[in-house]
């Protein structure tokens, strides 16, 4: 699942004034965007292992093999992707447990609850994920 099918399954957290940051209200609310989306996730993995098994053929023509193991290949590419996305998403659940979720890895402030509906894994604030971006293309 992208980030524009995840947009679509939530409503965004409606701040009020002065609320505490990752308060009850908005971990309840993170909580929910991350276990539907590990669960479609999870959904995900199901229906390639069932594809996979249903539409696994010997052809005999070299070229319809090909073709398959090809889309075979892509379709466990993207599975590996998303399992290392449901890793993070764990990673992030067990942050909400221990009420570190919602704040930088590096530095220790808000990552704020837009970025976070934008981006349920954050783990760093805009600013220091900026900073590593920055780093990480100066090394190239």
């Amino acid at each position: 699942m992208d980030t524009a099918e995840l947009d679509a399954k939530f409503t965004p957290y409606n701040e009020t004034l002065g609320e505490d940051y990752m308060n009850d209200g908005q971990v309840s609310h993170f909580r929910v965007i991350l276990e539907n989306w590990r669960k479609q996730l999870m959904e995900e993995v199901d229906r390639t292992v069932h594809h996979m098994q249903d539409d696994a053929a010997n052809f005999p023509d070299p070229n319809d093999r090909a073709t398959q193991e090809e889309e075979f290949t892509l379709e466990l590419r993207t599975r590996d992707r998303e399992r290392k996305l449901i890793k993070k998403i764990e990673e992030s659940l067990e942050d909400l447990d221990k009420g570190d979720y919602g704040y930088c890895e590096s530095c220790g402030t808000d990552i704020g609850v837009r970025r976070l509906e934008a981006r349920p894994t954050a783990t760093l604030c805009i600013d220091c994920k900026t900073l590593a971006e920055i780093r990480e293309k100066n090394r190239v």
